[in-house]
C-alpha cells in the first residue's frame, strides 16, 4: 500500500475549486443533501453568492462547510486538505508552529485548525474483542523540571499528572481515554465500556485490574522483572505509549489537561489508520467533521 506524497496532493488538488470538490465528494458520495431538510433537490449558484449551493425545497443556501468544523472558517479549503494530510502523515504529530510555517498561516490560525481537526479524529465505537492488552500511563512534566512555585513537593511518581488508560486488541485497534483516577471502579468501568465480555485481557500486576470476572485475565509483574510470559504481555500497548510520549516531548512539548483528551484521540486515530495517508483515508475524516462546529471562543474558553 503506497503512501500519497505531498506532490500528488498538490497535483490532484491545486486550487480551491478542486479542494471543494474533494470535500463535497467525501461528505456526499452519492447525492448532495441539504443540511437543513435533507432534500436532494439542490441547485448550484453560478456566482457562489452568498453560497455555492441552494436547496430548492427549503430555499436554504449552504456550502460543504455548513454544519461542520470548517463552518465560518476563513482558511481556504485546500489548506484544510493539506492540514489533514500533515496530521495523518507525521507519526508523532505536527505542532502549530510547524503547521503554520508549512501552510503559510499564523501560528494561532494553525493551532485553531489542528484543534478542530482533532475533534473529528474519533475512532469507531466497536468493542474490542479477542486478546486485548490493557495498560495505563501518566502524562505530564517531571516535577524536578518544573519552576519552584509550580512543583507539588515530589520529584517522581504520578502526582500532578493525568491518567490515561489504553486498550489494544492484538493485531487490531486501540482505544485510549483520560481517567480522573485509577481506582478499581473507574478503571474497570472504562474497560467494560470498550472491551467485549468474554475477551482475554492481559495487564500488569496493578491491583486495580483485579476483579474482572467477565474476562479471562492474566498479568505480568514488572516489579519482579517479568515482562513476557508466553503470550501474556503488554508490549503492544506500551509501544503506543512510546509514540505518545515522544510526540509529547519532541513535538508538542506540552499538552494542557484541557486539551490532552483531543491529543490522545489524535494519536489513537493515527495509530489505528497506520501509515495510510491515501486520498481515500483523508476522505474518511470528512463525514466525521459534520455536526461538530466549533467557534474560536469555544476553543479558548
Amino acid at each position: 500500500m503506497r503512501s500519497t506524497s505531498i506532490y500528488e496532493i498538490f497535483e490532484k488538488y491545486p486550487d480551491e475549486k478542486s479542494a471543494a470538490r474533494f470535500f463535497e465528494e467525501s461528505r456526499w458520495p452519492k447525492h448532495i443533501c441539504c443540511p437543513r431538510c435533507d432534500s436532494k433537490n439542490i441547485a448550484r449558484v453560478k456566482n457562489a453568492k452568498p453560497m455555492p449551493l441552494r436547496c430548492r425545497t427549503c430555499r436554504n443556501y449552504f456550502s460543504v462547510r455548513t454544519g461542520t468544523i470548517m463552518e465560518k472558517s476563513k482558511i481556504p479549503l485546500h489548506l484544510w486538505l493539506l492540514a489533514l494530510y500533515l496530521l495523518l502523515t507525521f507519526k508523532k504529530g505536527v505542532s502549530s508552529v510547524t503547521m503554520g510555517k508549512l501552510l503559510g498561516i499564523r501560528q494561532d490560525s494553525a493551532w485553531s485548525l489542528g484543534r478542530r481537526i482533532r475533534a473529528a479524529m474519533v475512532s469507531d465505537d466497536e468493542m474490542l474483542s479477542g486478546t486485548v492488552e490493557i495498560d495505563e500511563v501518566y502524562v505530564g512534566g517531571k516535577e524536578g523540571s518544573k519552576h519552584r512555585r509550580k512543583k507539588l513537593g515530589v520529584r517522581s511518581g504520578t502526582r500532578g499528572k493525568q491518567t490515561v488508560i489504553g486498550m489494544r486488541q492484538r493485531n487490531g485497534e486501540i482505544r485510549a481515554l483520560l481517567l480522573d483516577n485509577m481506582r478499581i471502579e473507574t478503571a474497570l468501568g472504562a474497560v467494560r465500556a470498550n472491551v467485549a465480555p468474554g475477551s482475554t485481557v492481559y495487564t500488569d500486576a496493578l491491583p486495580t485490574y483485579k476483579g474482572m470476572e467477565e474476562y479471562a485475565h492474566a498479568a505480568v509483574s514488572h516489579q519482579k522483572g517479568e515482562y513476557v510470559r508466553g503470550d501474556v504481555h503488554t508490549n503492544s500497548i506500551e509501544s503506543f505509549w512510546a509514540v505518545l510520549k515522544r510526540g509529547y516531548c519532541a513535538v508538542y512539548h506540552f499538552m494542557s489537561p484541557k486539551h490532552l483528551g483531543l491529543y490522545v484521540k489524535e494519536f489513537v486515530y493515527r495509530f489505528n489508520v497506520g501509515n495510510d495517508n491515501r486520498i481515500e483515508t483523508l476522505a474518511k475524516i470528512v463525514p466525521r467533521m459534520v455536526g461538530k462546529r466549533l467557534t474560536y471562543a469555544d476553543l479558548v474558553k
